[in-house]
C-alpha cells in the first residue's frame, strides 16, 4: 500500500494512557513515515505528553473527546452512554473512511461491542473472533482464535476461524501455507466433543493445511501456525499458559537472587540469554490481538502494555493495513462458500434455493 496509512488511537484507554499511547506514537512515528495518527482523548490530559514527546505536528490531529470508557463500565453501557467517549469516536473514524484501522488499549468487551454494532461484519462471517499471538519454543508464533469473545461456537464458527486466523498468518509472519490445528483434549480422531468433531470433517475436506487435533501443550512446541477453538477454551487456554510462563519466569529469577555466590555469578553470565528468551515470552513482545471478521481493523492493546507492547500493537494494525487483511479474509471466504465448505445447513438450503431460483445470494 503506497498511500499514507491513516491510524486512530484511543488515548483514553489502559491502565498506563494517555502517557504510554502518546510515547508509543511518537516511538512508531521515528521509524515509520508512512503514518498519521488520529489521536482520541479529553485534551487537557493528551496534549501535554503531545509536547513532552514531541510529536511532529504534521503527523497526527488530536481530537477532544470528553468521555472515555473504564474497565468497569459494562459493554451495553459503554454502548449506550458512551457516544462522545474516545473509543468510540476512534472507532467511529474507521466506520467513516477517515482511518484504515483503530487501536485501543481499553476494555475489551467494551470495544468488541461498539466495533461489531458500527463497522458490521465481512460477508457471511457469523462471529467476530478475538485472534492474538502466542509464543512458542521454536522461536516462532502461533496465532490462536478465538481467545473470548464467543464463549459457544458451532463447527461452521470455528471453520471461520480457521480461515480467517491462516489470513492473519500470511499476514503477520509471512506464513504460505499456515499449518491449521484444533485445540482438543487429545489428538486421537476419535477424542473430542461432537464441536470438535464436526469441525475436524469440514477443516479434512478444505483446502486450509489442517493438522488435526492438538493438545495444549503441543501449541508450545510449535506443532501449528494457527490454533482455532471455542472462546471459553481459548480464553482459559492463553491465561493460563501466561500464567505458567510467568511463573517459570519468577522461579529463575528467585533461584538467580537467592542463590549462592556461584549461583549469582551464573545468572550475570547467562543473564544476556535468558533475557532474550524471556523477551520472546513476553506479554508486551505479542502484543496486539485482533477483532477478525469486522469490517474494519480493530486491534486491541493488553490494558496494562508497556510503551514497548503499545508500539507492538500499533506495528500490527500497520501490518494488517498493508497486507488489506479484509480484503483477503472476504476473497477466501467467497471461493470456499461458492464450493459449500463450512457452510452450515441453513447456509445450505439459501444457497441451494438460490441457485434454483437464480436469484443472486
Amino acid at each position: 500500500m503506497s498511500q499514507k496509512i491513516l491510524i486512530s488511537i484511543d488515548a483514553m484507554g489502559g491502565a498506563n494512557s494517555p502517557s504510554a499511547v502518546v510515547e508509543a506514537i511518537g516511538r512508531f512515528l521515528a521509524t515509520n513515515g508512512d503514518t498519521f495518527f488520529q489521536i482520541y482523548g479529553k485534551k487537557m490530559d493528551v496534549l501535554p505528553y503531545v509536547i513532552l514527546h514531541q510529536l511532529p505536528k504534521n503527523r497526527y490531529k488530536l481530537i477532544n473527546c470528553d468521555e472515555a470508557i473504564s474497565d468497569d463500565d459494562k459493554p451495553t453501557e459503554a454502548w449506550r452512554n458512551g457516544k462522545n467517549s474516545s473509543m468510540r469516536k476512534a472507532i467511529e473514524a474507521v466506520q467513516n473512511g477517515q482511518a484504515h484501522t483503530v487501536v485501543s488499549c481499553g476494555n475489551t468487551g467494551a470495544l468488541m461491542l461498539i466495533a461489531k454494532m458500527l463497522l458490521g461484519t465481512i460477508g457471511n462471517i457469523k462471529r467476530p473472533a478475538i485472534a492474538g499471538v502466542f509464543p512458542n519454543m521454536k522461536k516462532d508464533k502461533t496465532i490462536v482464535l478465538d481467545m473470548g469473545a464467543n464463549l459457544e461456537c458451532s463447527e461452521t464458527h470455528l471453520f471461520q476461524f480457521a480461515l480467517m486466523g491462516s489470513c492473519f498468518a500470511r499476514a503477520l509472519f509471512q506464513k504460505e501455507n499456515p499449518k491449521v490445528g484444533i485445540l482438543n483434549v487429545g489428538s486421537e480422531t476419535s477424542k473430542g466433543r461432537e464441536l470438535e468433531q464436526m469441525t475436524y470433517k469440514i477443516l479434512e475436506e478444505s483446502e486450509l493445511n489442517f493438522v488435526g487435533f492438538v493438545e495444549g501443550h503441543e501449541v508450545a512446541q510449535g506443532k501449528v501456525d494457527v490454533l482455532v477453538t471455542d472462546g471459553f477454551s481459548g480464553n482459559i487456554f492463553l491465561k493460563a499458559s501466561e500464567g505458567a510462563a510467568g511463573a517459570c519466569i519468577d522461579l529463575v529469577k528467585a533461584s538467580i537472587e537467592k542463590g549462592n555466590v556461584i549461583a549469582k555469578l551464573a545468572g550475570l553470565v547467562l543473564k544476556q540469554s535468558i533475557g532474550k528468551s524471556f523477551k520472546h515470552l513476553s506479554p508486551d513482545a505479542n502484543n496486539g490481538a485482533m477483532f477478525m471478521g469486522l469490517k474494519g481493523i480493530v486491534i486491541k492493546s493488553h490494558g496494562s502494555a508497556s510503551v514497548d507492547g503499545i508500539v507492538n500493537a500499533i506495528s500490527t494494525a500497520h501490518q494488517l493495513v498493508e497486507y488489506d487483511i479484509n480484503t483477503k479474509i472476504s476473497e477466501e471466504l467467497a471461493l470456499f462458500e461458492a464450493k459449500g465448505v463450512g457452510l452450515n445447513f441453513v447456509d445450505i438450503i439459501k444457497q441451494t434455493s438460490a441457485k434454483i431460483l437464480g436469484l443472486k445470494e
